[in-house]
């Protein structure tokens, strides 16, 4: 039986990951902070097993890792998902909040990635999976610490692709559009091609399990149009977003 550590598995993508995961009879290891929610999950399936965890807590990540290696032997692939977003506050330039989301974000990964490293580097295969967003392609409105700390996982995904591919280990990266989540019911703007975390969930699953892409992005509806913007000139992508933003009164 396989098997796989998801963080960031109380709610939203990460949920819906977990459960697909251990519907199609891999041994799931969750993590998150709300012990209840994962205990609640457990219960769902019994091939889910909780171990909660701060992930901006680095030396916790190192024993909570060494925890579901004592429990499950060995780990076959680490979905990383932990992610924080605060829109009301998104909109000045809020050292505290940015600060806050940036060591949730990108250092909470960050930590997560270091305490696998040595075990998958001497095992010589695995995979690490990194999740990111669209929001991190360019920049926007409204996005001074979110946008931000994604852009700056799309570049650690980059680089860890090349350092961990020299032990055979993939290193893969997760770029979902608007997925409903209570993260993204936050958002006062409408979301286009706004999708279930169950959807979400067989798209990185089959992203996962039986492709090979270093990015997994979905919905390709909206994320062609992103990555479009992504190698238009700054001139003509700030002129777009200007007029757009305005059309939005966002």
């Amino acid at each position: 039986m396989k098997k796989i550590w998801i963080t960031g598995a109380s709610s939203g993508i990460g949920k819906a990951l977990a459960l697909k995961f251990a519907k199609e009879g891999w041994q799931v290891a969750i993590s998150a902070r709300r012990e209840s929610l994962l205990n609640e999950i457990c219960e769902l399936n019994q091939n889910i097993s909780s171990f909660p965890l701060d992930v901006t807590n680095k030396e916790k990540c190192k024993e909570v890792f060494s925890e579901i290696l004592n429990k499950f032997q060995n780990i076959d692939i680490c979905f990383f998902s932990t992610g924080t977003w605060n829109p009301n506050k998104e909109k000045d330039i809020d050292i505290d909040q940015i600060e806050k989301t940036i060591k949730v974000n990108f250092f909470g990964t960050l930590n997560c990635i270091k305490s696998v490293e040595d075990y998958f580097k001497k095992k010589k295969e695995g995979h690490i999976s990194i999740v990111s967003s669209i929001a991190g392609y360019r920049g926007l409105p409204n996005s001074t610490g979110y946008g931000p700390s994604k852009a700056a996982l799309n570049n650690l995904a980059e680089s860890l692709y090349f350092d961990f591919g020299r032990h055979n280990v993939r290193v893969s990266l997760v770029s979902p559009g608007f997925i409903k989540t209570p993260m993204t019911d936050k958002n006062e703007f409408k979301m286009p091609f706004l999708k279930t975390s169950e959807f979400a969930a067989e798209k990185i699953y089959n992203g996962l399990v039986n492709g090979s892409s270093f990015e997994i992005d979905f919905p390709k509806e909206l994320t062609l149009i992103l990555k479009l913007l992504k190698i238009l000139p700054n001139r003509l992508y700030l002129y777009l977003i200007k007029k757009l933003t305005k059309l939005q009164k966002i």
